[in-house]
């Protein structure tokens, strides 16, 4: 869902990133903080410590995030669902999980970890500023805003909209009563949508009376809403049409042969243009090895093709990423997507016996849609 961003570390074995949104989320909190909280509950602050105060409690809260995150994932691992990363961006923080729970009740448990944590740190937040009487000013005023913060990022993700936390809940509920993964994620996915809209709705009426910062924020959150609704439907039924199918089934056999002396301009010219090939294998003395596509032909300036060799331009055998031909197509799929490449080799003891493209597997899902219409 999110691609790039910055790699900060791993946690209990998940990788962490910053997207790069997150920076412009973390500014505007800390200005909010700076401008508004800060100096109308304590006016004497210098701008100073208002600015400390700001960034602590901003990093604090994204620190709060990322625990909310981390408890839904630690759970999912222990269901045996994996966890490839966890994302902080806008809207706070995303766990990348590669399959779907495998029932309900496991969904409901790693669902629920996330509020639960928030609600938790809410509460501990909340019991520093209440029963420590002599702490410090700065200590209070932070522990006091991300005490209720927490407590409203629990709430706020139980709200039956799809994929929040409660839309999450409403589809292990409706599953759990229908026995229908697929059928319980095109309802939340509904209702996910449905939430996104009245955000928008409501956010445009603030807009209209004059309320315009929290109503285009407000708009901005219904739109991600119902579009990552829509999209996780749409996630789901790629993933119900690619099921119990494999590789061998799609994957192509006769990706051509070429030297490694042809020149960058010539394979363009006869094989792509001429023949219409986007994959060559780059083999010597009958051993291949590396592959060159399009994708790594773009990357060459056009003045130096006919000097530029495919040996220099292709992709080594040993940095291809390659699956055999049993591999499931939901998982090709995920691995071309997430790896952004344009096709993968399909190897059996050793050798390369065939090539997946991006677009043989798109052309698969478009031919099973029409059959099943």
């Amino acid at each position: 869902m999110f691609k790039g961003g910055i790699p900060i570390g791993k946690a209990f074995g998940i990788s962490l990133r910053l997207h790069y949104s997150w920076f412009f989320v973390f500014i505007l909190i800390t200005w909010a903080l700076v401008t508004g909280y800060f100096p109308v509950n304590f006016p004497d602050w210098s701008l100073e410590i208002s600015i400390l105060a700001g960034v602590i409690t901003s990093l604090l809260f994204f620190a709060s995030v990322l625990v909310h995150e981390l408890m839904h994932s630690i759970v999912s691992i222990k269901q045996g669902v994996p966890v490839n990363s966890i994302t902080l961006f806008i809207f706070g923080g995303v766990s990348e999980i590669s399959e779907e729970p495998k029932k309900p009740v496991d969904e409901f448990r790693m669902t629920m970890a996330g509020p639960l944590s928030s609600l938790i740190l809410g509460m501990m937040f909340l019991a520093v500023w209440y029963w420590w009487d002599t702490a410090p000013d700065m200590i209070k005023a932070i522990s006091f805003w991300l005490g209720w913060i927490n407590v409203f990022l629990a709430g706020f993700n139980l709200i039956p909209g799809f994929p929040l936390d409660g839309g999450r809940v409403l589809r292990s509920i409706i599953w759990w009563r229908t026995g229908n993964l697929n059928k319980a994620t095109k309802i939340a996915s509904y209702v996910g949508r449905g939430v996104g809209y009245l955000f928008i709705l409501g956010g445009l009426y603030m807009v209209f009376t004059g309320d315009w910062g929290n109503g285009l924020w407000l708009v901005l959150i219904g739109w991600f809403l119902q579009s990552a609704a829509k999209g996780s439907y749409q996630q789901m039924a790629l993933q119900e049409i690619l099921k119990g199918h494999k590789a061998m089934e799609i994957m192509s056999r006769n990706c051509v042969s070429i030297t490694p002396n042809i020149s960058i301009e010539e394979l363009v010219n006869y094989h792509m243009l001429g023949r219409g090939r986007r994959c060559l294998m780059v083999s010597e003395k009958e051993m291949v090895t590396g592959l060159l596509a399009l994708q790594d032909i773009k990357k060459i300036p056009r003045d130096r093709w006919a000097i530029t060799t495919a040996r220099e331009a292709m992709v080594p055998v040993s940095q291809l990423k390659t699956i055999n031909s049993d591999t499931e197509l939901n998982i090709v799929l995920k691995i071309i997507i997430s790896e952004n490449i344009s096709q993968i080799p399909v190897e059996e003891n050793g050798e390369i016996i065939g090539i997946i493209a991006r677009e043989d597997i798109f052309s698969f899902i478009n031919l099973r849609s029409q059959l099943s219409k």
